[in-house]
Order: C-alpha cells, then sequence, then structure tokens
C-alpha cells in the first residue's frame, strides 16, 4: 500500500491556547485573514516562546501594521511624538505658535500614534505604512482637513530627522500626498458659498448680548477669528479715534481697520461689563469668560500615557 506524502498535523494545543499547529509543524495563528507564524512546534513543543512572541506582535498585527524585529533598537514613535510637541509648545509658551496650531499638532500625533503603534521604530516605517495611513485618514477627513493633515505628519517626521532622532529622512512614497487642486475646486464647488446675507447678520446682531455684540462685530467689521478675539487687548484699541492695531499673530503681518460707530460703542459696553481678570497677565484683555478667566488658555499637560 502507497503510503501517502501529505504531512500530518501536529497535536491539538489546549482549547484555550491561542494558537495553533499549522500541518508545516509551526505555530499558527490567522489574523485579518491572514496567517501568521511564530515558531517551530519541534523547538517549542509547549508553545510557551511562541506565546511571548505572539502576545509581543498581537496590537501591530491586529492594526494591521508590521511588528517591531527582535533586536532593533532607536527611538520610536513615542519618543517622537514626546519629543515633537516638547518643542511645539515651547514655541507655544514663547509666543511663536498658535495655541490653535499647537492643538492641531497634538490632534495629528494622536493619529500617528493610533496608525503606527507607539512602540513602533521611526526608522523601520515607509512607504506601505504611508499609503495605508493615507487611505485610513481619506475615509473620515474632507480634502482639506485630509491635505493638512498630511503636511503636519511630514512636519513631525522631518523633525526626527532634522533633530537627529534617525539618521536618513523617512520615506513616504509616491502616494503620501496632498489632495490636488482639481480635488479641492471640485469641493468647494460641492459646498457652495460659505456666506451670511446682510439680513441673516443683522437678524444675529438683534439676538446677541454683551459681550457677543461687540464679538460679532469685530467679526464683520474688522475680520478678526475667534482666536483673535480671545487674544484682543486694550493696547490694539483706539477708540476715541476708531482704530483698531493688532498684527495678525500666526505671521506678525499688520492689520490696522478703522472700526464702526456700533462697533466702538459695542466694545465700551463689553468693557463696563467684563468681570474682573483673575490673572495680572490678563488684565488687559478686552474679553474674559464669566469667571474672569481667558478664552484661550495654553494647557501645559499634554504628554501621553505610557
Amino acid at each position: 500500500m502507497v503510503q501517502s506524502t501529505k504531512k500530518r498535523s501536529p497535536g491539538k494545543p489546549p482549547q484555550d491556547f491561542p494558537l495553533w499547529k499549522h500541518p508545516s509543524g509551526r505555530w499558527c495563528k490567522k489574523i485579518k485573514g491572514k496567517a501568521h507564524y511564530f515558531g517551530k512546534v519541534d523547538t517549542d513543543p509547549e508553545g510557551v516562546k511562541a506565546l511571548e512572541k505572539y502576545l509581543n506582535e498581537r496590537d501591530d498585527l491586529l492594526a494591521g501594521r508590521k511588528p517591531k524585529q527582535p533586536g532593533q533598537s532607536g527611538p520610536t514613535v513615542h519618543d517622537l511624538v514626546e519629543s515633537f510637541l516638547d518643542a511645539k509648545l515651547a514655541l507655544v509658551q514663547c509666543g511663536e505658535l498658535a495655541q490653535r496650531t499647537f492643538m492641531e499638532y497634538k490632534a495629528t500625533c494622536g493619529a500617528i500614534i493610533d496608525a503606527m503603534g507607539k512602540t513602533r521604530l521611526v526608522s523601520d516605517i515607509g512607504p506601505d505604512d504611508f499609503a495605508r495611513f493615507r487611505t485610513k485618514l481619506a475615509k473620515r477627513c474632507g480634502p482639506v482637513t485630509l491635505g493638512n493633515t498630511i503636511q503636519r505628519i511630514r512636519v513631525a517626521f522631518k523633525y526626527a530627522f532634522d533633530s537627529d532622532m534617525i539618521d536618513r529622512p523617512v520615506k513616504y512614497g509616491p502616494g503620501f500626498k496632498r489632495p490636488s487642486k482639481r480635488v479641492l475646486r471640485l469641493e468647494r464647488k460641492k459646498s457652495g458659498p460659505r456666506m451670511l446675507e446682510s439680513e441673516e447678520l443683522r437678524a444675529v446682531l438683534k439676538e446677541a448680548k454683551t459681550p457677543m455684540t461687540a464679538m460679532i462685530l469685530l467679526g464683520i467689521n474688522a475680520g478678526l477669528g475667534a482666536a483673535d478675539i480671545a487674544r484682543l487687548r486694550s493696547g490694539h484699541l483706539d477708540l476715541n479715534g476708531g482704530w483698531l492695531d493688532f498684527p495678525r499673530p500666526k505671521t506678525g503681518i499688520d492689520r490696522r481697520v478703522p472700526l464702526w460707530l456700533e462697533t466702538v460703542a459695542a466694545i465700551r459696553e463689553a468693557l463696563e461689563k467684563r468681570p474682573t481678570p483673575k490673572a495680572k497677565a490678563d488684565r488687559d484683555l478686552v474679553f474674559v469668560t464669566r469667571c474672569g478667566q481667558p478664552w484661550v488658555r495654553v494647557s501645559p499637560v499634554w504628554k501621553t500615557e505610557d
């Protein structure tokens, strides 16, 4: 009788053991439809080393990432994020970076950790990782947000090379790009014009109360955004002459705007009813919350969990 040459499957491991013995004689686990192997059964019959390897690699494999290889060393994604955000926070504290920009960098760093994993070596990240990352981002972001996020990701990884954390620049691959101008134009057309008519603005002002009336008028009259209004100080205003002199915080470009009589009157009323600021440094802020706090504050507590 001719004997079959087909390999016999090794004995089954315990029911609660996460790995199984593949006919090839290796410990195996199927993750996301793909078989992954964790060593030979002959050299590890109880699966102790195989289980240890599986547990070390499980999170990366479940997230679709390449696991860190034994013996590799160097700065991890977690190291990069902490160092990068420390550097950006220092710029915020000395007035060279806007708080809003810092928060955007912080959110982007969180996305990097989710996509790449905390313990992933920065030097081990390559084009395939960035291609998967972009696909993931594109599913939840519009073209404008996607482009801005990709740019911030590139800034973070460029920091790793510029600060000598890695000895060569990260390779992003040909696909990790911002959406084209054509895609952005089509998105703008799809969204339609974003504008309030004069009747709508008057209706908003009619319902607004102090100090919101002054805030809205500064937005209409001088084009100030919410962060600008939160940082506005009495030194930026000449209410007797009817002028606003407030350089753009991000670029330092001069911004001198004549104020309407309605805007001046609303600002005067807001200053009369303004709560007393709690901190000495905030005494010349035009607008504070009802608790006397700035509307925008820089929080030094951002560290990721270990």
